[in-house]
């Protein structure tokens, strides 16, 4: 639902009352994001964001939280497989985006191709997605944008629920479920989830079974603390543990078939955080401190990881937010990480390091009668140690330090031209310092098919961005517009040396990227919805020949529609079912990087689905919320121009075919 959002606190997971959410599309200024400087509308919001909505997640069928974004105007995924999924901005990832979750960014060596994002799907209540330099408010690595993974908001006094969910997926046997106890008995509150998933090996009409596409997963989480009238002091506890196997890629000479893998990776992620808010004077003083410890070790053929990384975490966030919505909002404060990463297997891809980073930040927002000015600048600071290493009496890792500073800052307006008609303007600056995989790689491993050479002398990445966009919403027909234009210098890419080998080496360029997104959802009448989309990023390096001038891994340009039909709103037995029809295409990817066979073109392909949707009522009451669907209902056989396993041998592997999912939701409230 890109042009029209419904407002982020309009349905909770934890709400055991029976509600008509989105009976219809809300006015853009109703909805509300929190990801910035406290609760804005956001028409007063001169940068691109998306707000996803519980609605909207809970009717997703998907095999982690990334997937389940990655059909969002703007938004893709890296994929290695149905488990692993790395977002994509308007044709950035890896570290050009930061992923917040408990209000602080989520850390878990995401610099590398087949590292996913650690963080249980049934946990995020909603989302927010902010597109451009972000650095701002989050410092160093949100150069592309933010993802930012909201949850269940506090319930009310004497409330309790608990909240009981499952999901089964036919192509690949995915089954998971979830248990889910929050509540709230005067200022104590409280809210604990358990989450366990297992996949089998998914399959396509091309390639049967792709062995090494499987994996486990295993997640809790619990919340408990005090909310009172002065703010809330909360403790914040989880631990994530995902087990998948590793794609080789091998084939049978004579069958063409792929041939089994025992490799797999093992991860875990543990975090602690104390979330504090306190209300002082007019405006509130936010300060969080977590911890995160991840564990990500590779093995192969064997019970002793190759691989193995452990990576500490110390995250740390102080900010005032003053808010006066008639007038004035403003925030400052300071927030940075340390980390140590350490080295404790047999196989070296990166060096242990030290890293301590640190940024100050002051925003300012003014409101007018129709006009929305904001502003910001940050300064940030990182320092890294990396150490040495000798193995096999041959030194693997030089000893090296390196500093980076950088200033960023926004400047913005939205002006509401009438009451349905807003027009957005904003120029931001973006900073990234590159990460220890870009500064002193030099290793491979079973999950890259690549040996990666780091490069000392890289240099801090700067960005300027324009963004441009226009907001219409009527009775009938909503619209949305965005358009940017971004350039990076000391752009970071990595090259193949030669097509012989795969030694590849971290460089650096400039880069220029451009595009948009365009969405709009025609509703004649209240029942009926004609949602249709479409994304575009042109991304190239500046002063290149013909065969490097594309950036690797750009999205290709992707059309979206869908077509939905509420069938009963308010009935006694059923109520919000709706049935819904599909559509995804993508365009050729001819914009590639061919230099040494780095990539390929990809041809266009479209898939289709289908999806219904009830809520369940006796009494009048909700009881559960079902949902059917087919993906890829053609099975077609194809290769996302973002997927790993294009490259894995001279044929790639294809992704996932037909599948059909069921998903069942139970709502108890005690």
């Amino acid at each position: 639902m890109p042009a029209f959002i419904c407002m982020v606190t309009s349905m909770s997971a934890q709400t055991p009352t029976d509600t008509t959410d989105c009976d219809h599309m809300l006015h853009l200024q109703e909805v509300v994001v929190t990801g910035l400087t406290g609760q804005t509308r956001i028409n007063q919001l001169p940068a691109p964001i998306l707000v996803i909505h519980p609605r909207q997640l809970q009717e997703s069928s998907s095999t982690n939280i990334i997937d389940a974004l990655s059909h969002q105007p703007g938004v893709s995924q890296i994929t290695t497989g149905s488990g692993i999924s790395k977002p994509v901005i308007r044709g950035l990832g890896y570290n050009r985006i930061v992923t917040v979750v408990d209000g602080i960014r989520q850390e878990g060596q995401q610099w590398g191709d087949e590292h996913g994002v650690e963080v249980d799907a049934q946990t995020v209540n909603s989302v927010e997605i902010l597109k451009g330099p972000a650095s701002l408010m989050y410092g160093s690595d949100a150069m592309a944008g933010v993802l930012v993974l909201n949850d269940a908001p506090l319930m009310a006094d004497g409330r309790m629920a608990v909240n009981l969910g499952s999901e089964y997926q036919s192509n690949n046997k995915l089954f998971d479920y979830t248990v889910n106890f929050a509540g709230r008995q005067k200022s104590f509150v409280w809210n604990w989830r358990w989450s366990q998933k297992d996949a089998g090996e998914y399959k396509n009409k091309t390639d049967g079974r792709v062995p090494g596409s499987q994996f486990k997963e295993r997640a809790v989480k619990g919340m408990m603390g005090i909310a009172k009238g002065w703010g809330h002091s909360l403790l914040k506890l989880s631990y994530y543990y995902l087990r998948p196997g590793m794609i080789e890629g091998e084939r049978d000479a004579e069958t063409n078939t792929l041939e089994p893998s025992d490799a797999f990776q093992r991860i875990q992620h543990y975090k602690a955080l104390l979330d504090n808010s306190f209300y002082v004077g007019e405006g509130s003083l936010k300060v969080l401190v977590g911890y995160q410890q991840n564990r990500r070790q590779e093995f192969e053929n064997t019970q002793t990881p190759g691989v193995d990384f452990k990576l500490h975490t110390m995250n740390y966030d102080i900010r005032y937010l003053l808010d006066n919505q008639d007038a004035w909002q403003v925030a400052g404060g300071i927030s940075g990480m340390w980390q140590r990463s350490e080295n404790m297997g047999t196989e070296f891809l990166i060096p242990a390091y030290r890293l301590f980073d640190i940024g100050i930040f002051a925003s300012v927002t003014r409101h007018l009668e129709r006009l929305t000015l904001s502003g910001g600048l940050r300064l940030d600071n990182r320092s890294l140690h990396s150490y040495a290493l000798v193995d096999d009496g041959e030194e693997r890792f030089t000893d090296f330090r390196r500093s980076f500073r950088g200033l960023t800052g926004s400047i913005g307006a939205i002006y509401n031209i009438t009451e349905r008609l807003n027009a957005r303007l904003n120029i931001s600056h973006g900073f990234r310092a590159p990460n220890l995989s870009e500064l002193g790689s030099n290793g491979e491993h079973e999950g890259t098919f690549r040996f990666e050479h780091g490069n000392q002398n890289l240099k801090a990445e700067q960005s300027w961005q324009l963004d441009m966009g226009m907001d219409f919403s009527s009775e009938y027909v909503s619209l949305q517009l965005s358009l940017f234009a971004n350039h990076i210098s000391n752009y970071i890419y990595l090259q193949r040396e030669s097509p012989q080998t795969n030694d590849y080496r971290f460089q650096q360029g400039t880069a220029r990227l451009w595009g948009g997104e365009v969405s709009i959802d025609l509703h004649p009448f209240e029942r009926l919805h004609f949602e249709n989309t479409f994304s575009y990023v042109n991304a190239r390096q500046l002063h290149q020949p013909e065969e490097s001038r594309w950036l690797p891994f750009t999205p290709a340009p992707r059309w979206t529609s869908d077509l939905r039909y509420d069938v009963i709103r308010n009935g006694r037995t059923l109520n919000n079912t709706f049935v819904s029809v599909g559509l995804e295409c993508y365009l050729k990817q001819a914009n590639v990087r061919t230099v040494n066979n780095t990539e390929t073109a990809t041809p266009s392909y479209t898939l289709l689905s289908l999806t219904a949707g009830t809520d369940l009522r006796y009494r009048l009451r909700k009881v559960a919320s079902l949902y059917v669907s087919v993906q890829n209902l053609a099975n077609r056989a194809y290769q996302s121009h973002l997927s790993r396993l294009k490259y894995v041998d001279e044929q790639g592997i294809c992704n996932m075919g037909r599948s059909f999912n069921v998903k069942l939701l139970v709502p108890i409230a005690l």
